[in-house]
């Protein structure tokens, strides 16, 4: 039997193909879904090299079709319905980043298209002309860097373009992200006693204080219950979180859930500071008189905190109001300082995690036991608290270091 040869005489393999009018050559395969596709070339070297390149990824177990059809919203549609111990937050939050950032431009690249470098000018693109800034990049990054992942360990890639981009892009764009401020001892004072003082606000006074002296994270604090509460043994039990996010069903409303703790070392019992059990028993007595919450989320009542509506604060709310009361003292304290010729305290914007960060500030401050420190805040790795500890404990060092050139007669 004469063996199929090209117009230099050269023997052709099972499924390559010459054509004689342009010279193109061609190789037809079948995929294992069973469907035939052909991939063409202009010299038989490159077709080889293009048959090499399917052999390599059919022994590798690639499914090439799927790589080829795929986009990323179909990576990421299919790992989202992977993680079923997703605390019900954080599984909105991975929705609401890769619906409001991803799935309408870099969500529609087909996936055996994206390159490293997509990736990077994808994340620049992000910071330099939408104005991102790299901690929102890197929750961005957080949902797209596993979606690819899991192509990779399903097959459907061979890397994962996605590693390195994030870092390269932070490094560009000024290394670290932006460092969380806890409030000075001065405006933390300065903060409290205007709430204290001024009868518009005065309403937060108990919530504000619980959170300053108990560095609580806001969802465990507006889900505090009476039943969490022991006045007598003035201990608090932190052993769930109240989330408060976008329902499923399209509808734009948002509803409160009950969760567990961020995390398995969150369940903990925080013993009362004095200030903390003394607005906690003014505020049961006052709710004695005018009532206690009667809202239900998921079973649970009594909840402490509450607004006008009877129903537990929401993030957004307490945010909004931080953000009135400190331009309220601003403007106040400006006109002040200016009357009894001082410097003005004047306070950042702030968000409610700050009163978290500023507690652990003032614990760091005054406890030396960092184990101590780590299970007030329900921390689950030791180096977040070593963390706060190291950047507090600055001027503590610095002051310990001069001490000792004073006592040291050696220079």
């Amino acid at each position: 039997m004469a063996c199929r040869k090209d117009g230099k005489g050269r023997v052709l393999r099972k499924g390559e193909h010459y054509r004689k009018t342009d010279g193109r050559y061609s190789y037809i395969y079948t995929d294992p879904l069973g469907k035939q596709h052909t991939i063409y070339a202009k010299s038989l070297v490159t077709l080889r090299q293009k048959e090499e390149s399917l052999i390599k990824d059919q022994m590798d177990g690639l499914n090439v079709y799927v790589a080829g059809n795929a986009d990323v919203n179909f990576l990421f549609d299919r790992y989202i319905s992977t993680k079923s111990e997703l605390r019900s937050s954080t599984y909105s939050n991975y929705l609401y980043t890769w619906n409001h950032f991803i799935r309408d431009t870099f969500g529609k690249k087909k996936v055996k298209d994206v390159k490293y470098s997509d990736v990077l000018f994808f994340y620049s693109d992000l910071i330099n002309k939408q104005g991102l800034q790299i901690n929102t990049l890197e929750n961005i990054n957080t949902v797209l860097r596993p979606s690819f992942q899991l192509a990779v360990r399903d097959d459907i890639i061979r890397k994962n373009p996605i590693d390195g981009a994030y870092a390269e892009v932070k490094k560009r764009n000024g290394g670290s992200r932006k460092r969380k401020r806890a409030l000075t001892v001065q405006q933390q004072r300065a903060f409290i006693n205007y709430v204290a003082e001024n009868p518009f606000f005065y309403k937060w006074y108990p919530f504000f204080t619980f959170l300053l002296g108990t560095g609580c994270r806001i969802g465990e604090a507006i889900g505090i219950r009476w039943d969490d509460v022991d006045l007598e043994k003035r201990l608090i039990d932190i052993n769930h979180s109240l989330t408060y996010y976008q329902r499923a069903d399209d509808s734009f409303k948002c509803e409160f859930r009950v969760s567990q703790p961020k995390t398995e070392a969150g369940i903990r019992t925080i013993p009362m500071m004095k200030q903390v059990y003394d607005v906690l028993k003014d505020e049961y007595e006052r709710q004695e008189v005018e009532g206690f919450c009667v809202a239900n989320v998921d079973g649970m009542t009594n909840f402490i905190f509450s607004n006008r509506f009877e129903t537990p604060h929401n993030p957004a709310a307490v945010n909004r109001a931080i953000k009135r009361i400190v331009d309220a003292h601003n403007a106040e304290e400006e006109v002040k300082a200016k009357k009894e010729k001082r410097e003005p305290v004047m306070i950042p914007r702030f968000s409610c995690h700050i009163f978290r960060h500023t507690f652990a500030s003032r614990f760091c401050e005054n406890e030396t036991n960092v184990k101590v420190i780590q299970e007030v805040m329900g921390h689950a790795d030791v180096s977040t608290t070593m963390n706060i500890y190291a950047e507090v404990n600055q001027d503590v060092t610095r002051a310990s270091l001069e001490k000792l050139s004073k006592n040291m007669d050696v220079f």
